[in-house]
């Protein structure tokens, strides 16, 4: 099984979470609906409570299905979050497609938050 996570020690900005200055309530809206808009994706459970999104993206036969969290974090109050994705393979030929999977979704939530 594949793993990916987003870190601040990772040197890509698209491999780290996602930072802005915006409500972390407003910014877990932001991210259901993106995954939405993604091809390929779909939401498989939402905890409105935990600010956290648990989601599939398939691949084909290659690539394999991905289990995609996506979680939102923050002060209350404070219009300050951040957002992390951990992506995990659970089949296919090719794992590393978790370190793409994460970049995906970070690149276009970046675009669409700032």
């Amino acid at each position: 099984m594949g793993r990916f996570e987003t870190s601040l020690d990772h040197s890509s900005r698209w491999h780290q979470p996602v930072r802005v200055p915006v409500g972390k309530q407003d910014v877990f809206h932001a991210a259901k609906e993106m995954v939405d808009d993604l091809p390929g994706w779909k939401i498989l459970s939402v905890d409105d409570d935990a600010l956290t999104l648990s989601c599939e993206a398939g691949g084909g036969l290659l690539g394999g299905t991905s289990r995609i969290t996506i979680r939102v974090e923050g002060p209350d109050g404070i219009p300050n979050s951040e957002t992390h994705c951990i992506s995990e393979s659970t089949g296919g030929l090719l794992f590393s497609r978790d370190k793409s999977r994460v970049a995906e979704f970070v690149k276009k939530f970046w675009m669409r938050m700032t």
